[in-house]
Order: structure tokens, then sequence, then C-alpha cells
């Protein structure tokens, strides 16, 4: 895809929308172009590199340039590797969403922001809810990593919607990610040779297919829908059951603290694996997702545990212990 200030019209057709995707150089933002150019809905659907976009003149020009009615931010980084180090990644998500939304403020044609967010904003605790609705306030706000960064970006974009009540402002939040040509710490940390556990934690994780994310994208970009949504696949599994499914023996260690655990990690080769990562891991997260349903009218094409089975046979994954697999 392109950078900021080279735009690129991905499909033009008898619709009277106009798209500008930031982050369409990753493989969910080609995805969301894609699926928005097939709908037969929109003139024109611009992508811009969500690197390249971060930067304020250049993204107050691609938005004069475009004049799009519907901005689409994918552009937060969840890797810091990939953003060129975590003080990198932090300019990009926080910094980068405070300049795209300096811009979008100033254009009057804007009708419609939809922002990819995480699950992350809610934290982790030992005492979080069974479920945690869009509204469920975090018993512990994330302190570090992406966590921290989507909620500060979350911040500046109910700042944008003070400002700005005649654009309709969606917020979602996603589960991990799972499925063909996805890549994730956390989906490299429950495919190890050997998963390090937390001795006593058996956490709870969820999933949704790249698939889904993008048709939930997709729903929030065409339609009226003011708000925030958790997006998920159905169904909750505990860490023991993953690693049985994946047939991923575990080796379950006495924590002696977030940074113990994640060095121990991160000497496996995973590099981020932050500590937001750490504490999804010993305490896990479930997202309730009945608004979602309700409002948009999505539901997930695949339950989390076929999520992250296909994600298990496009990487090729063999069980290290055979017959483990059974339960899919």
């Amino acid at each position: 895809m392109t950078g900021a200030g080279r735009t690129r019209t991905d499909g033009r057709t008898s619709g009277s929308r106009r798209v500008l995707v930031i982050g369409a150089d990753g493989q969910l933002g080609l995805s969301v172009v894609e699926a928005l150019r097939e709908t037969g809905r929109v003139r024109f659907v611009a992508g811009a590199d969500g690197a390249d976009a971060s930067g304020s003149p250049a993204i107050a020009r691609l938005i004069a340039d475009t004049d799009p009615d519907t901005v689409v931010h994918l552009g937060l980084e969840p890797r810091p590797s990939s953003a060129g180090g975590r003080a990198a990644m932090k300019e990009r998500n926080v910094i980068g969403t405070m300049q795209l939304l300096a811009a979008a403020s100033k254009a009057p044609g804007l009708k419609r922001l939809v922002v990819k967010s995480s699950g992350a904003v809610y934290g982790c605790a030992p005492r979080d809810p069974a479920l945690f609705a869009e509204d469920t306030p975090p018993h512990r706000p994330p302190t570090s990593g992406y966590g921290k960064d989507v909620a500060e970006a979350e911040g500046y974009v109910r700042g944008f919607a003070r400002r700005r009540p005649d654009v309709a402002v969606s917020v979602l939040r996603f589960a991990p990610f799972a499925g063909p040509g996805v890549a994730s710490p956390l989906l490299d940390y429950l495919t190890l040779p050997v998963v390090p556990t937390v001795l006593g934690y058996d956490p709870r994780l969820q999933f949704v297919h790249i698939d889904d994310a993008v048709r939930a994208l997709v729903l929030a970009t065409l339609g009226g829908h003011p708000g925030t949504y958790n997006v998920a696949g159905d169904g909750a599994m505990p860490l023991s059951q993953i690693t049985r499914r994946l047939g991923r023996p575990t080796f379950p260690v006495v924590s002696f603290g977030a940074g113990f655990f994640g060095g121990l990690i991160r000497r496996a080769g995973i590099v981020d694996f932050t500590p937001d990562q750490v504490d999804l891991v010993r305490y896990g997260r479930v997202l309730d997702t009945a608004r979602v349903r309700a409002r948009l009218g999505w539901e997930p094409g695949h339950t989390a545990a076929e999520a992250l089975r296909a994600h298990a046979e496009a990487v090729g994954l063999k069980p290290i212990v055979p017959g483990w697999t059974k339960g899919y």
C-alpha cells in the first residue's frame, strides 16, 4: 500500500462514500480496503501507511487531498520491534493518533471516524470480572506497553468526539487476532515447543478470527453506529486447554514477578512479550460482545477455538505431544 502523501484509490463504484484507511500497509488494513471496495457502497477507498501517516504535516495534507467523509484508523501498532522500538511505538500510537485527530478535526466533510482499539485497555488483574463489558472500569489499568498506548489513544478519541459532535465515532476493542497470516507475540508464545506458565494460574483467553475482525470494521465504517464495541469470537478457553489443543507441553514456573516471567519468555526468542502480555497469560481477559451484536448486527463466523485452529493450520504447527489436538 502507499505511504502518506502518496495515496492510492483502491476502488471506484457508484457509491457515494469517501473512505481513508490509515494503516492500510498491514494485513488487516489491506483486507479492510479490499472488503470496502467489494461492497460497491463507496466512491473510493484511499489507503495510507500507518507509520508514514503519523507525521502532522503529512497527515494534514493527506486528509486535505482526499477529503474523506470517513476515516478508519488502523495504525495502532502492538509490537515494539515492528515500530522500531518501544519509544517509536509510543510515538506512532499515541502522538500519531493525536496528530491524526487534530488534522481530522479540521476536515469539514468528515462524518464518521472508526478506530481499531484493543481489549488491552481493560488491563488484567486477579479480581477482574468474568466478562468485561464496554463500560466496565478496569481494576488495574494498563501501565505499560500496548495496553497503555491504546488507553491513551482512546482518551484523545473521546476528546475529538466532544469537539466534533457532528462526527459519528466508533471504537472497536478487539480480542487478540488469530487466523491465517496473523503474527503476534501471544501466538508466538502459545506455539513455543514448551510453553512456560505461571504455577497456580490457568487464565481464560479469547481470540477473534482476522476475517471476523474485517467484517466488524466494515460494518462500523458503512453504518451509523457511534459508540465503543467489544469484538471477540465465542468461547473463551483456559490456557491449559489451549496448550492441549495445540499439542504443546507446558512448564509451570513459580512467578517471581512480571519481570522474571517476561524475561524467561523473551529468552525463548519472543522479543515483544511486554509486561501487559505477561499479565494476560497470568490473569486472562474475556470480553462481552452483546453490544456489537445488538447494534452493529455483527456475529462471529468463527469461534475463538476455530480462529486458533486456523492459525495453527496456516503455520503448519505440528503437535509436540501426539493426540492432544483431538479437542478441536
